[in-house]
């Protein structure tokens, strides 16, 4: 049986390296195509009509006006009169136009009757929903004896602690362009799913009596690059399923991409989370009991509970019980890592606070109680060598020792996730050219997935980076799982290492006679098939691969595969720190600088791993200082739904970040995907380094400077 385990990285020339990724210079020079880009012959432009209330139901729909409007082309509705609308900006129709700007002058065109209803539109009082019939029970869990156990403890802590809702902002907003000709559908898509979307998008049309005979295989989904999405990109959308109708009725090729008002209102939002907690420990910092009330808003529908207490999960005596607050607002989508970035921004925080009582160093109260958690031994060496990074034995001090009105301090969190791989197919084809491609369906948020594929082509067969191809973002490729919960690279690597090795074992068997040796005991390396026994007899791969004739080699590897050796895994841990100065007169943060050590497994590409992390970092210091979905509770409308209001870091907000991927934890496994968990911890870490500068907790993030001031006033410093 072919050797498909992972090379030793003491003696690869491209996995575990650090190397630029492929698309890099497509990028730099704009020659990238993102589905905005595309622009198909006698394509029409669509824009969507969407509704003004935060609750209302539709009473009536006249598009006529609209048809008076030059350049109409066609409309689609997509929700019906009697529907009940939800929240501000939630789709009505669609209208298609020769022109973007003849499109907007039909969708303000068209006249759309609503009856108002009450609405909520406020997440973070509970008891004001409650009086509204808005909470409803999610999860109540008790273990041990929570009561016992707070009695036994010498110090308990209970504090308020909260996460505001943010929006995925993605800097490619949502939407495609679809050519719908004779029985073929071509979907040019900003999506996380490219295998799934044809499928999604027949399902959806096949509702409506007139496309009731469209199937999956006549949908070709094609998505060479996107930009973003953070685990909002999973489905067509009802903008898609009525961009594609619109094409079937006007017989033109029709692009709807949302505009960043719309793609911020409807587009998916994190969920906010906020509680009450409550720690006890023994004086020497052993936690004893925790107890938590905590309530989430997803809009009008309920997210799951934060997983709180979160990592020290093993606290012997506890009760957790969390509770869904319906609102008025636009839905909540899986946003990286779900739920784990409010539950270590809850948890992290408090056990912070809970330290200060007991007058411990943080780090030594996590430290301490890493019994607790899955993988203590993980933690407390990556803990170290955080603390190593950013100096943490210099700067930290006792919370709010400090003098001026710039005062500094530095905050810790850790954090875990899966990472398990999805099903993924590749096939390799070796061309008698000397060509040799990678060919699957998955897709490239933006964060490397190509050059992952392309580097496990490349080692497995003995060539350079640049003379293998990668084919992917294309749905007529092999089916390749979807992007989210960080399961792509252990999917992907995986069924190209396979496809790779299989592929390389049909051309050893072509060549091994011509070198009179046995196919095994060739190996490929530094462009050339070598035998391992005689050094001397040896083939340079174009002359290996003309002995192909006029065949070429097209062989298949697939995630999961039993007889495949073990080539990924799960469970990866975190830790990260983060030094903050913060203005008394003015209540700004700065963040001075971060340290984030992460573990992944079997390092791919380490240039690329690094630069995951430091993306996380960016979006974290984004989410704890300025990001913040906001509403007016009277009207119902979002007000920073644009992105001059909707703050975002800039390059002048990050500070220096430093990022250590910590290899070698447990050799024996493989790939684990990157993307959620270093997104996991920021917002606690700098809310740490906050509390550590101030000597009090501000307790909801964003920590905008009110927050900050207020913080400051209540809490007496001077």
């Amino acid at each position: 049986m072919p050797n498909y385990d992972w090379p030793s990285q003491q003696n690869t020339t491209l996995l575990g390296k650090r190397y630029d990724r492929l698309d890099g210079p497509w990028k730099v020079r704009g020659t990238a195509e993102y589905a905005y880009d595309r622009n198909l012959d006698g394509m029409l432009v669509a824009r969507m009509v969407t509704c003004p209330h935060a609750h209302a139901k539709i009473t009536a729909i006249d598009i006529e006006p609209a048809k008076r409007v030059q350049g109409f082309r066609g409309a689609e509705v997509i929700n019906p009169v009697g529907t009940e609308l939800q929240w501000t900006g939630q789709e009505v129709l669609a209208v298609a136009a020769d022109t973007e700007e003849a499109a907007r002058d039909c969708a303000n065109a068209v006249r759309v009757t609503y009856e108002v209803l009450e609405h909520l539109s406020g997440e973070e009082d509970v008891k004001k929903a409650g009086q509204k019939n808005r909470v409803q029970p999610a999860s109540d869990d008790t273990k041990g004896d929570p009561e016992a156990g707070f009695k036994s403890a010498d110090v308990v802590h209970e504090g308020y602690y909260g996460v505001a809702t943010i929006t995925h902002c993605c800097l490619e907003p949502h939407g495609q362009v679809v050519d719908w000709k004779g029985d073929e559908i071509t979907v040019y898509a900003s999506t996380q799913a490219v295998s799934r979307i044809g499928a999604d998008l027949a399902t959806n049309l096949a509702a409506d009596e007139r496309f009731k005979d469209v199937k999956a295989n006549q949908i070709r989904v094609i998505t060479p690059v996107m930009g973003g999405g953070f685990g909002s990109k999973f489905n067509i959308d009802t903008w898609g399923v009525a961009c594609a109708k619109l094409s079937k009725v006007t017989g033109r090729p029709v692009k709807l991409m949302l505009d960043r008002d719309e793609e911020l209102m409807l587009a998916g939002a994190r969920p906010s989370d906020f509680g009450n907690l409550k720690i006890g420990a023994k004086s020497d910092g052993t936690i004893v009991a925790f107890e938590s009330e905590s309530w989430s808003t997803g809009g009008v529908s309920g997210r799951g509970a934060p997983p709180l207490p979160y990592i020290f999960t093993e606290i012997p005596n506890q009760r957790v019980r969390h509770l869904n607050v319906s609102t008025n607002t636009g839905p909540s989508r899986a946003w990286r890592a779900p739920n784990h970035p409010q539950a270590a921004a809850m948890t992290m925080t408090a056990l912070t606070d809970l330290a200060q009582k007991l007058k411990m160093d943080p780090v030594e109260l996590f430290k301490k109680n890493l019994n607790l958690t899955s993988r203590g031994d993980v933690y407390a060496r990556q803990l170290d060598k955080a603390a190593e990074m950013i100096g943490w034995k210099q700067k930290y001090h006792a919370p709010g020792d400090g003098k001026g009105k710039i005062r500094k301090g530095v905050g810790a969190s850790i954090h875990t996730w899966a990472g398990r791989p999805h099903d993924s197919t590749c096939r390799v084809d070796i061309g008698p050219d000397g060509s040799v491609s990678a060919n699957l369906a998955s897709q490239d948020l933006g964060v490397g997935c190509r050059t992952v594929i392309a580097a496990v082509l490349a080692e497995t067969v003995g060539l350079p980076l640049d003379v293998v191809q990668v084919n992917i973002g294309d749905s007529n490729l092999p089916p390749s799982g979807a992007s989210g919960g960080s399961t792509t690279v252990g999917g992907v690597s995986a069924s190209t290492r396979r496809a790779a090795v299989n592929a390389l074992e049909k051309l050893k068997e072509v060549v091994a006679p011509e070198l009179g040796v046995a196919a095994d005991d060739l190996e490929a390396k530094g462009g050339r098939l070598v035998s391992k026994s005689d050094s001397s007899k040896s083939i340079g791969w174009d002359e290996a691969c003309r002995k192909l004739g006029v065949k070429t080699i097209a062989e298949m590897g697939q995630q999961p595969d039993r007889n495949g050796g073990k080539l990924n895994d799960s469970g990866v841990g975190g830790a990260q720190m983060a030094e903050v100065s913060v203005d008394l007169e003015t209540g700004i943060v700065k963040v001075e600088s971060m340290a984030a050590v992460q573990d992944i497994g079997y390092v791919i590409a380490l240039k690329q791993s690094e630069s995951q992390v430091f993306g996380a970092l960016i979006q974290g210091v984004a989410w704890a200082l300025y990001e913040e979905r906001v509403y007016d509770e009277i009207t119902g409308a979002m007000l920073n739904a644009d992105m001059e209001f909707y703050k975002l870091s800039g390059i002048g907000d990050i500070g220096n970040l430093m990022v250590h991927i910590d290899q070698g934890i447990y050799d024996d496994r493989g790939v684990i995907g990157l993307g959620e968990p270093p997104a996991i911890s920021p917002g606690a870490a700098i809310s740490n380094a906050v509390h550590n500068a101030l000597g009090v907790r501000v307790p909801v993030l964003p920590m905008t400077p009110d927050k900050v001031l207020e913080a400051i006033e209540k809490g007496g410093v001077a």
